[in-house]
C-alpha cells in the first residue's frame, strides 16, 4: 500500500470534486469500509496532513503497511460525525444530489404541464357547452346563425393551438427526461466502476455480495494484492505502476470469465466465486500463473519491469454471513501467503490457531 505521504493529492486542495476522490482513494488504499467516521478521519487527514491525526497515520502506514480498524481504534483516532463532516458535506455539491435536484424539477415541470392541460380541457369544455346552448336557443328563437356556427369554430381552433402548445411542452420535458434517465445510469456506472481499470469497484463488489446472499447463496470471497507494489512504483513511476495494475486486471478478468472480478482498492482486487473454494482456488491459480509468466517492460524505455506476481487469500462465505466477516478472514489467509514467500494461494483450512 502506498504510504500517507504518496497518496494523490494527499497536500491538499480545494477542489471538491477531488478531495473527493482523494478520501475515496484513502479509504480504499487502507481497505477501510467507508463509514462516516472513517471518511471523517481520511478527511482530517487529507485537509490537514501536519495535524497530529495525519502524523500518527503516516507513522502506522509507512513502509506501506495498511491501517486495519484496530490500528484507528488503538490510536483513538475515530472522528466522531458533527462539525466536521458537516463542514465536509458543505465543501461542494454532490453529484447525486445535483441529478436528485434535476428530477424533482423534471417532476414538477410534468405536473405542471398536466395542470395546463386539465385548465385548457375544462376551459374548452365550458365554452363549447356554452355555444351550444346559444345555438340551440338561437336554432329556437331566431333559427340557425352563421355568428354561432363561426363562435364554435373559433373556440375549436383555440383549443387546437393549445394542444399543440401542451404537445411541445410534453415533447420538450419528455427529451429531458431521456437525457436525464441517462445521466443517471451513467453516474450509477461511474458508482460503480473503477476508472483505471474498468473493473466494477468496491461498492459493486459489496453489493454483488449481497444479492448473492440475498438469494440463498454461500460465494467464495478471494482476496488479491499485488506483491512488491510500491518497489514498482518507487522505481518506474506511478504511470507504469497504473499500466501493470491494468494488466493485472485484464488477467484476472480473463482466468476469471463467470466470475465477478472487481478492483478493491490501491493494488487489491476481489473476486466473488459461486462454486466450491476447490473451484475457486483452481481459478485463481490459473490467472496467477498467467501474471507470473507476463515479463513486463516499460513501454518508452522498452526497460524491463520484471516479473510481477500477486498472493490471494480465499474464505468461503457461510449462509447469511455478512461481507465484512468473509473479507476479514479471507484478508487474514493473505497475509499469511505474503508471510509464506508471496506469488502463493492461502483458503480455508491452510492456517490454524
Amino acid at each position: 500500500m502506498p504510504p500517507l505521504e504518496h497518496l494523490p493529492g494527499a497536500q491538499g486542495g480545494t477542489d471538491s470534486r477531488a478531495l473527493f476522490a482523494r478520501i475515496g482513494d484513502f479509504l480504499f488504499a487502507q481497505a477501510l469500509s467507508p463509514t462516516p467516521a472513517n471518511f471523517a478521519l481520511a478527511y482530517a487527514v487529507l485537509t490537514e496532513p501536519a495535524s497530529a491525526v495525519a502524523k500518527a497515520i503516516a507513522d502506522r502506514t509507512d513502509g506501506g503497511v495498511r491501517l486495519s480498524q484496530r490500528d484507528i481504534d488503538e490510536l483513538g483516532l475515530r472522528i466522531e460525525q458533527g462539525a466536521d463532516a458537516a463542514r465536509s458535506a458543505a465543501d461542494g455539491p454532490d453529484p447525486a444530489e445535483i441529478l436528485a435536484a434535476r428530477a424533482q424539477t423534471q417532476m414538477a415541470g410534468f405536473a405542471d404541464v398536466v395542470v395546463r392541460m386539465h385548465s385548457h380541457a375544462r376551459d374548452f369544455g365550458r365554452d363549447l357547452i356554452a355555444s351550444a346552448d346559444a345555438i340551440e336557443r338561437s336554432r329556437v328563437e331566431q333559427g340557425p346563425s352563421r355568428l354561432f356556427v363561426d363562435d364554435v369554430a373559433r373556440i375549436t381552433s383555440a383549443m387546437i393551438d393549445r394542444v399543440r402548445e401542451a404537445e411541445q411542452r410534453l415533447e420538450a420535458a419528455r427529451s429531458e427526461a431521456e437525457e436525464l434517465r441517462q445521466a443517471l445510469e451513467e453516474a450509477r456506472g461511474d458508482a460503480l466502476s473503477d476508472p483505471l481499470t474498468g473493473l466494477p469497484n468496491r461498492r459493486a463488489f459489496e453489493e454483488a455480495f449481497a444479492d448473492r446472499i440475498a438469494a440463498g447463496g454461500s460465494p467464495c470471497v478471494a482476496v488479491c494484492d499485488v506483491d512488491h507494489f510500491k518497489a514498482v512504483n518507487d522505481r518506474f513511476g506511478h504511470a507504469v505502476g497504473d499500466r501493470v495494475l491494468r494488466a493485472i486486471a485484464a488477467t484476472l478478468a480473463e482466468a476469471c470469465q463467470g466470475h465477478f472480478v472487481a478492483r478493491y482498492g490501491g493494488e487489491e482486487f476481489a473476486v466473488l466465486f459461486d462454486g466450491s473454494i476447490a473451484q475457486a482456488v483452481a481459478t485463481i491459480d490459473e490467472a496467477r500463473q498467467g501474471i507470473s509468466r507476463k515479463r513486463l517492460r516499460v513501454r518508452e524505455s522498452d526497460e524491463i519491469i520484471g516479473v510481477v506476481t500477486f498472493s490471494t487469500g480465499i474464505s468461503a462465505a457461510a449462509s447469511a454471513e455478512r461481507l465484512e466477516q468473509v473479507f476479514e478472514r479471507a484478508d487474514a489467509l493473505l497475509y499469511a501467503a505474503k508471510a509464506a514467500g508471496r506469488d502463493c494461494i492461502f483458503s480455508d483450512g491452510d492456517i490454524h490457531d
